[in-house]
């Protein structure tokens, strides 16, 4: 089980080879890589700065990885998540599982990603022309988290009403 917080970027290739490393019984690897949008809700995006609270970050993430690991016996996981100020096209997670095979993969990488998006303690915030903007959680994030039998109620509805 690997989980990393870190400001600086990570390498696609060297973290996949590691995680493959751990089992060679695997049959598939499924990666997920999250990047910084130029866009959002209409606005260019300028940068991205990601917050948290070390240790309880981290605590978290191994959480989400557990309940994956639970879920899916025989599989390794990896999730690295970024923080600090990121511009777009910058990577800001990855999420990886290695399985005996690929539908495994495919679900485990999809529920970490799922669960991660709502439940997670990292709070984004945009910088766009207009100005400095919290990134909210969204229904459709706890829909997501949903259809993996976990109620999510940190988000607000898609049409920017409030809850």
């Amino acid at each position: 089980m690997t989980v990393r917080v870190q400001t600086e970027d990570f390498d696609l290739s060297t973290e996949i080879a590691a995680l493959r490393a751990e089992n060679p019984k695997i049959g598939a690897v499924v990666a997920f890589v999250g990047t910084v949008r130029d866009l959002n809700d209409g606005e260019d995006v300028a940068a991205m700065e990601l917050e948290h609270y070390p240790g309880m970050t981290e605590k978290a993430l191994a959480a989400i990885v557990d309940e994956a690991k639970r879920r899916w016996p025989g599989s390794s996981l990896l999730i690295v998540h970024r923080v600090g100020k990121l511009a777009p096209l910058d990577q800001i997670v990855l999420a990886a599982a290695t399985s005996a095979h690929r539908h495994d993969a495919f679900d485990a990488c999809a529920f970490v990603m799922d669960y991660l998006k709502t439940q997670a303690p990292f709070w984004k915030k945009e910088t766009t022309a207009s100005g400095a903007r919290w990134v909210d959680a969204r229904v459709s994030d706890d829909a997501a988290l949903a259809r993996w039998g976990i109620a999510g109620a940190n988000a607000k509805p898609d049409d920017g009403t409030p809850r």
